[in-house]
């Protein structure tokens, strides 16, 4: 059975690196069910879903071509955590938004000292994330700053599955932690 799902998602993925649009449109209507009942389950709408399934399909159309999609998992699976993480970055910052125009401004009351710190701590972070290798660096970034996923970290970073991405960054976040240890050691 696997090897059925190899054939057709290989067939697919032929068809995207000649440039055949035609293969999007087949991906499309097999993928619209899956990803409309996710969205319309988390707050979303029906043309919410369907600007989700377009940009995942997007995003794989762009990597096959680019040469930068490393087939790990069906493509049903991948289009459907790509809509899914899309999806939740979206929501989150939706959520985001509206928190900050239900909260006052962050630092309003702050004083000039407080706003001093809170500069120099972000900086003191910034390069200790400097001195971190690259995939650890990248991988946190991912994570923190980007909201992504285990699951779509672990596809762009070529990773093996999520489990590698939570043992590395775990890695990642303990080497951090040294690196600010070390910078606070050498500050006292």
């Amino acid at each position: 059975m696997a090897l059925l799902f190899a054939s057709s998602d290989a067939r697919i993925l032929d068809r995207i690196r000649k440039g055949d649009e035609g293969a999007l449109v087949d991906l499309y209507a097999e993928n619209r069910d899956p990803v409309r009942s996710l969205v319309t389950r988390n707050s979303g709408s029906a043309d919410d879903a369907d600007d989700m399934l377009q940009e995942a399909l997007v995003t794989l159309w762009e990597r096959v071509r680019g040469g930068r999609f490393h087939y790990s998992a069906r493509l049903g699976t991948f289009i459907y955590a790509t809509a899914r993480n899309m999806w939740l970055r979206r929501l989150a910052r939706a959520r985001r938004e509206v928190s900050g125009l239900l909260t006052d401004p962050p630092g309003e009351d702050a004083s000039p000292l407080e706003l001093l710190i809170e500069d120099e701590e972000s900086d003191i972070v910034r390069s200790a994330i400097g001195k971190l290798g690259e995939p650890c660096r990248k991988l946190l970034l991912l994570f923190y700053w980007e909201e992504e996923s285990m699951e779509s970290i672990a596809v762009r970073m070529g990773m093996a599955n999520a489990d590698t991405v939570k043992s590395k960054k775990y890695q990642c976040k303990k080497a951090l932690e040294a690196i600010l240890r070390e910078r606070m050691r050498r500050d006292d």
